[in-house]
């Protein structure tokens, strides 16, 4: 053994990532007694709203919905003030679970993974940090979310650029001002869409660069009355449960009524109420939106009626409404007067379908029609979704093969939560689980579940290490494609197929059929016994 291993500090597990599933992770395995480590590449806890901290970032699902139902106590403490908490508040939250659980005495912040190895013999993980330290442990948890790996465009030139250079992914820590500026935001996704409204409000020129409209929907966000927060809370153990009973894990409204089902003058009615209410009401209105094209054009054809109805230029608005794609195929949108935001007269809409950016320049972007000069870009492009954290550094398994060249062709696991050659390594809202596709905050709360109980159920017969075999790897990989081919998500080209990363394998990795059936699979190979597996014997016990 080196002189290297010799130093390496011994652990039961090591958690990377200090969002929802990280810190639940922490949480939980801590209170199993297991002896832990967790490194965070920010400084200091949140996850994506540690770093999303950009004008307008707000989440777009209800607060009282994105947070832990695992502590009661957390429950009552914390106080949500807005439907929709904006980005301070959420990370307020983040702040007062690790302090109020006394968690962040495990993290080491400001350190990045850099590998993760196997050790054959020892039956271990060797983890090195960026720091140059290394920790063994018997388990691996990777809570490092869907969404941690912010892309740039794939524009030639975002170097050379000399004006104020913005990223919504890793937005800086001080005030950041507008006022008077020439600015440039390329991306219309959801980040764009915030961004756009508060920035088209201060800046002396906004110019939107948009490549693919989004469809967006009014969030209607409103503060919450201490009546209503009172009742939540006395009620909070029924909501948890019809969330997780829910195919999206929330308590956003949904229903089993079909398009076709009711007359048209009754369906016009529907979507007018799910328009007025707002959020993604409107995404719960009929329960075949995402597997009837034609239904699905109806809706579409709706929501581009209430661009008109918005934006007074007929160009600007033609050009606003998404085409070629199914609403609710790319992930939707929630905005405050976005539409409205192209009626200001400092506000410029870029229509790169029909005037392509060439280039970034050192004083702006150029497009085909030609240069237009700016002091500030901000570049709202989105993420290397669902694979990006777990192919941004070496995860070596058994027999040195890597995670990059197992997904080489598409991400594959078993469940989202483990993978075939990769002993005692585990995985939270895993890239072949709902993942982006069900409240966030519920499939941590589930993954982490089960992966205590798997270390449960291994520590009373005497396990050191569990996989899944690769037959079982391959059904359940049979069954993400087979069920995703009903999915109208396969009609956009979007994050979560893959398609906004160059040369990443196109294809819908995740599960489709809904959070409770997600639930159901992930609680049958628990009540067989994980016979699924492939388990060994004769575990190396911890020294401390």
């Amino acid at each position: 053994m080196s002189s290297s291993e010799m130093g390496a500090q011994r652990l039961d597990m090591v958690v990377v990532g200090a969002g929802f599933g990280g810190l639940y992770a922490v949480y939980k395995f801590r209170e199993m007694g297991l002896k832990l480590a967790a490194f965070e590449a920010g400084g200091d806890v949140g996850g994506v709203w540690y770093w999303n901290r950009y004008p307008g970032a707000r989440v777009d699902l209800p607060s009282i919905d994105y947070s832990y139902s695992f502590s009661s106590e957390i429950e009552q403490e914390w106080t949500w003030s807005e439907e929709f908490a904006s980005q301070p508040e959420l990370l307020a939250y983040f702040n007062f679970v690790a302090d109020r659980l006394d968690l962040r005495k495990h993290y080491k912040f400001n350190t990045r993974v850099a590998s993760a190895v196997w050790d054959e013999t020892r039956r271990l993980w060797r983890v090195t940090t960026d720091r140059g330290e290394t920790v063994e442990a018997t388990y691996c948890v990777m809570a490092t979310g869907p969404l941690s790996v912010p892309m740039d465009p794939q524009i030639p030139g975002i170097a050379r650029y000399k004006g104020e250079l913005l990223r919504a992914g890793k937005w800086p820590h001080h005030p950041v001002s507008f006022a008077g500026k020439r600015v440039g935001v390329i991306g219309t996704g959801s980040s764009g869409i915030q961004i756009v409204q508060e920035v088209g409000r201060k800046a002396g020129e906004l110019f939107v660069f948009q490549r693919t409209p989004s469809f967006t929907m009014p969030m209607r966000n409103q503060k919450l009355e201490p009546d209503y927060v009172a009742e939540v809370k006395r009620n909070y153990a029924g909501l948890r449960e019809t969330a997780r009973n829910s195919p999206n894990g929330g308590v956003r409204p949904w229903t089993t009524r079909a398009f076709f089902s009711v007359t048209p003058a009754r369906r016009r009615e529907l979507l007018e109420d799910a328009w007025k209410l707002g959020g993604l009401a409107m995404l719960g209105t009929f329960t075949d939106l995402l597997s009837n094209e034609e239904a699905n054009e109806h809706v579409a054809e709706f929501v581009r009626g209430k661009v008109d109805e918005v934006v007074k230029d007929p160009v600007t608005a033609e050009k606003l409404k998404p085409r070629g794609y199914p609403i609710f195929a790319r992930r939707p949108c929630l905005d405050t007067e976005y539409y409205e935001t192209f009626n200001l007269p400092n506000v410029h809409l870029m229509d790169c379908t029909t005037d392509p950016i060439l280039e970034i320049t050192e004083k702006g972007v150029r497009t085909e029609s030609g240069e237009t000069e700016l002091d500030m870009l901000i570049l709202a492009t989105g993420y290397d979704g669902l694979t990006g954290a777990l192919t941004a550094f070496d995860i070596v398994g058994r027999h040195g093969g890597k995670v990059s060249d197992k997904w080489k062709h598409g991400a594959r696991s078993y469940l989202g939560l483990m993978m075939e050659g990769f002993p005692n390594l585990f995985m939270t809202t895993g890239p072949n689980g709902p993942a982006a596709l069900a409240n966030i905050v519920r499939i941590s709360e589930n993954d982490v579940d089960w992966i205590a109980s798997l270390i449960t159920h291994m520590d009373d017969h005497g396990l050191a290490t569990v996989e899944p075999t690769k037959a079982v790897e391959d059904g359940w990989m049979e069954l993400v494609a087979r069920t995703a081919q009903h999915s109208l998500l396969n009609k956009a080209k979007t994050w979560y197929l893959g398609a906004n990363v160059k040369d990443k394998p196109l294809g819908l990795t995740l599960f489709t059929g809904g959070f409770p059936r997600y639930r159901e699979y992930c609680a049958a190979v628990a009540r067989a016994g994980y016979r699924d597996f492939a388990f060994e014997r004769e575990r190396i016990p911890v020294t401390t």
